[in-house]
């Protein structure tokens, strides 16, 4: 069933409006007529069963029928990624959402070198990929913040995955193991890694873990994947499954 993303209140009997880009997608692309059935969900209120109730030029209208899946949310994880070029962060980007990253954070450090970020192109592919994968929330997408600024205003009960290449951290996997419960964050830096000052800032703060994600060098895309994935199989919503 076609999952859409609508940032609109659902109950059973509302008749719901889709962008027109959605109707386009919907009776044009996927050929969808009266009587289909659409699962939409908001972020908020769970995932519902929907029908296409009216098809027009103008778009089309989707009337609301039951609940199909209470809300559930996701890892209380953030990730702090230094913004990087345009395709390598849209990869980043979609795969954070995959692997259930809750907010996704961008940070401009000394050695930043990107071009021009555009922040609702990044929301746009979020939400395709909550879509797809089958979320119930969308990540928020936070606009890039010098990375003083961001640590200087971090929450100090969030915890955070600081990915160090320097090699003189522990493995990700032999740190997290014992960790508390509680709020995390995992941070990536720039293709041309932190700067000397940066990494002496990180470790200093007492909510930094530094970590070390094997003995090659990772670009920014492969980097973020592969935390998350480990943060994941060590104390997110993974380990759950498997209790």
């Amino acid at each position: 069933m076609i999952r859409l993303f609508v940032p609109k209140p659902l109950a059973a009997g509302a008749d719901i409006a889709p962008s027109s880009d959605q109707a386009r997608y919907l009776t044009g692309v996927m050929r969808r007529a009266v009587g289909d059935e659409i699962a939409l969900f908001n972020g908020m209120g769970g995932e519902w069963r929907a029908v296409v109730a009216e098809v027009s030029k103008r778009g089309c209208v989707l009337r609301v029928e039951e609940l199909l899946r209470p809300q559930e949310t996701s890892p209380d994880l953030d990730l702090v990624i230094a913004l990087v070029k345009r395709t390598r962060l849209e990869t980043i980007v979609e795969k954070a959402t995959e692997l259930g990253a809750r907010r996704i954070r961008l940070a401009i450090t000394r050695f930043t070198n990107a071009d021009h970020t555009n922040v609702d192109r990044l929301r746009a592919i979020a939400i395709e990929a909550a879509e797809q994968t089958g979320r119930l929330d969308v990540p928020e997408i936070v606009a890039p913040e010098k990375l003083d600024r961001l640590l200087a205003d971090w929450a100090s009960d969030r915890r955070l995955m600081f990915c160090d290449e320097a090699g003189d951290a522990r493995p990700v996997l032999n740190a997290l193991a014992d960790s508390e419960a509680s709020p995390w964050a995992v941070l990536i830096g720039p293709e041309g890694g932190f700067s000397a000052e940066e990494r002496d800032q990180l470790r200093e703060l007492p909510y930094v873990t530094p970590v070390t994600l094997g003995p090659r060098i990772l670009r920014a895309d492969t980097a973020a994947i592969s935390a998350l994935t480990l943060w994941q199989a060590a104390s997110g919503d993974w380990r759950q499954l498997a209790s």
